[in-house]
């Protein structure tokens, strides 16, 4: 088996956003001609613009990684350039991952200084490990110690990741306490400590609806700066974000253009945006939520497959039979409540609305 380094991404099935928007990035940093904090690649105004997009003056297309509300970015990048540190807080599928990954890109020039949180992250996954090879046959060393990532990002003055903060168990959690606060890491086997250099910063994302969530102490809330990532305002804002997103997943699948099936996307975002608010668009009609977050995540997921399979199963064009099943498994997640909200939407509101004949035809036949 061969495997690639980092910067090798070309063939990469999912780049990271280094490598995946380059262009861009090279683009802005030479255009940038306003201060920069110590160690960024670029100035909080660039890492905006590549976050927001724009045309810079040599005509260069930055593309929206985020839509949403400027200031929330603003806000978020502001926050790193000082000393506290960062948490993308929102429910399932608001982008959190997306906008961590972007900030650390534009920011460090490397968005791989990864903590994955979940309910089995040990102390060593935040502080550091040992080759225990080396560990028995030398005794503790710094050659024996392996860094964790934010070890590594507090050495090199880059920007830390930690994914789903709150699925770590809490007394794992506030080892972050000491690293946020006095900007060290302590190795108490060697009688060292590793202190964090000028640049080094912090980026955690959470959510307080998943099950099994394990709440901040208060003393580690303060260390961060919240902010808060809502979901789409509007139908309108949720489709461009679907319809952006996987036609970059689609362009690295290879599956046929998005203009041929934006009426789809729009039928899927408005089925899900209706679910979640538990009334139709038009305000008229109430309708039951199912148990699901039925996110813009989920959205991209259902739309992406739904391409696949109009791509190698139909005639490449993205039709309500295409997404019918991957709409039914997003709704449904508990076979007996959720069957039942799904079927009274479907009889209720979406076989009485103009122009959808076809589309529920094809969730019918999927549902039955």
């Amino acid at each position: 088996m061969t495997t690639h380094g980092k910067g090798t991404g070309a063939e990469a099935l999912r780049p990271h956003a280094e490598d995946a928007f380059a262009h861009e990035l090279k683009a802005l940093e030479a255009a940038d001609d306003r201060p920069r904090p110590a160690r960024w690649k670029l100035s909080p105004w660039a890492v905006s613009t590549y976050l927001l997009g724009g045309t810079l003056d040599d005509g260069t297309v930055i593309t929206p990684k985020y839509v949403g509300p400027r200031r929330i970015v603003e806000v978020a990048v502001t926050t790193l350039a000082t000393d506290r540190a960062l948490l993308l807080l929102g429910v399932p599928g608001t982008a959190k991952t997306w906008v961590s990954e972007h900030l650390a890109a534009a920011v460090s020039g490397d968005s791989t200084l990864l903590v994955q949180g979940t309910a089995g992250t040990p102390e060593e996954a935040i502080r550091y490990g040992w080759d225990y090879a080396r560990l028995l046959a030398h005794g503790p060393s710094r050659e024996a110690l392996v860094p964790s990532p934010v070890m590594r990002a507090m050495a090199e003055g880059s920007t830390a990741r930690v994914e789903e903060l709150t699925r770590i168990p809490a007394d794992v959690q506030d080892t972050l306490i000491t690293v946020l606060s006095e900007k060290t890491l302590p190795i108490p086997e060697l009688g060292q400590e590793v202190q964090a250099v000028r640049g080094f910063n912090l980026i955690a994302t959470a959510n307080d609806r998943d099950r099994g969530v394990n709440e901040l102490s208060s003393a580690l809330r303060r260390r961060f700066n919240t902010v808060v990532l809502p979901l789409p305002a509007s139908t309108d804002a949720e489709v461009d974000i679907v319809a952006r997103r996987v036609d970059q997943l689609g362009r690295a699948l290879d599956l046929p253009a998005l203009p041929e099936g934006l009426d789809e996307i729009r039928r899927v975002v408005t089925v899900f945006r209706e679910l979640r608010d538990g009334v139709t668009d038009d305000g008229r009609t109430k309708v039951k939520s199912p148990s699901g977050t039925l996110s813009t995540a989920e959205a991209i997921s259902v739309v992406t497959h739904g391409l696949a399979m109009a791509a190698h199963f139909g005639d490449g064009v993205l039709r309500p039979s295409d997404v019918a099943a991957g709409i039914l498994g997003a709704v449904v997640r508990d076979p007996a409540a959720d069957k039942v909200v799904w079927q009274e939407y479907l009889e209720a509101v979406v076989r009485e609305r103009d122009g959808w004949k076809d589309f529920y035809r094809a969730c019918r036949e999927v549902t039955a």
